[in-house]
């Protein structure tokens, strides 16, 4: 299969279940919203190295208090990590940011009963030393913590889900700047399927990993098999010829249908002059239960 003259590899991107969790970040404009939301998913590119993956999902649809917000997605291996991780991130991120407040953006697109409640709220607000408030409107409890500025509020419980890790394709180029303008377009073209994390900076991996390593204190090493100023000195090498520079796109997302579109429409994006081949990395099934075939889904 070709697309622009670009070849789509006959092979499958592995991914692998997580627990998931959407937030919404409210404040008094864009602007403070988008700076807790910056802070509270940085350092986040890979479980491996960050104990969690999360990008921003966008601007929120709607917001429980009226105010400009924004979305972000947050990825752990399980529930537990996932909530040592959030606690952290909310309590130091989102609530020192100047008139935030901080909501469950649920995952309404994943099935019931695969949900968990996460009680993010419901211990952040000890950080009120005992003159923290709650108020239950409706079904759900908020918290107001008193803080310098003023109130932080947050939901006290947000809803979990079996996200999914790991979805990924690799651009191989005729240059550097071939696979990175490739990669930016599809990236551009996949942050608009909602629901889609793309946690590396930019949403693009220059230093793509394969598990071990020749040193026994490393989980993970680069992937010599698509490093092309190695590939004269490594026996497994995949790069075809003329390829002097590799891009990866890795993709989390709450559903295997989000995983799929981002795919999709990204490598579609991707397939622009200078590219020669498009192709995806898997451990033959073993790592994750969700496979992409990408000819199937550009089929």
């Amino acid at each position: 299969m070709r697309i622009n003259n670009v070849e789509i590899v006959d092979t499958f991107a592995e991914a692998f279940p997580m627990a998931a969790v959407r937030v919404t970040i409210t404040a008094k404009n864009e602007k403070w919203a988008m700076q807790a939301a910056l802070a509270a998913t940085g350092f986040a590119t890979s479980v491996i190295g960050c104990g969690i993956e999360a990008d921003i999902d966008g601007p929120s649809p709607s917001t429980p208090d009226g105010r400009p917000g924004v979305d972000c997605l947050f990825f752990g291996m399980s529930t537990d990590a996932l909530e040592k991780q959030m606690l952290k991130r909310v309590g130091q991120a989102i609530m020192t940011t100047p008139t935030t407040a901080c909501f469950n953006g649920g995952v309404d697109e994943c099935p019931a009963e695969e949900r968990k409640p996460l009680k993010l709220g419901g211990k952040i607000r000890f950080f009120g030393d005992g003159f923290q408030a709650s108020k239950v409107i409706g079904d759900e409890r908020y918290w107001r913590i008193p803080v310098m500025e003023g109130e932080f509020l947050i939901q006290e419980s947000f809803d979990t889900a079996k996200g999914i890790g790991g979805g990924n394709f690799m651009i191989l180029a005729e240059s550097g700047d071939a696979a990175l303008e490739a990669a930016e377009a599809a990236v551009e073209r996949m942050r608009k399927v909602r629901g889609v994390a793309l946690p590396f900076p930019g949403g693009i991996v220059r230093s793509g990993s394969q598990v071990g390593s020749k040193y026994a204190f490393l989980p993970a090493s680069t992937n010599v098999a698509f490093c092309p100023t190695i590939r004269s000195r490594v026996p497994q090498t995949v790069l075809p010829p003329g390829t002097n520079s590799v891009m990866e796109v890795v993709i989390d997302a709450l559903t295997f249908d989000e995983v799929a579109e981002a795919t999709r429409v990204g490598i579609r994006a991707a397939c622009i002059p200078g590219v020669l081949q498009i192709t995806a990395g898997n451990y033959g099934g073993k790592l994750g239960k969700h496979h992409f075939h990408l000819r199937e889904l550009l089929g």
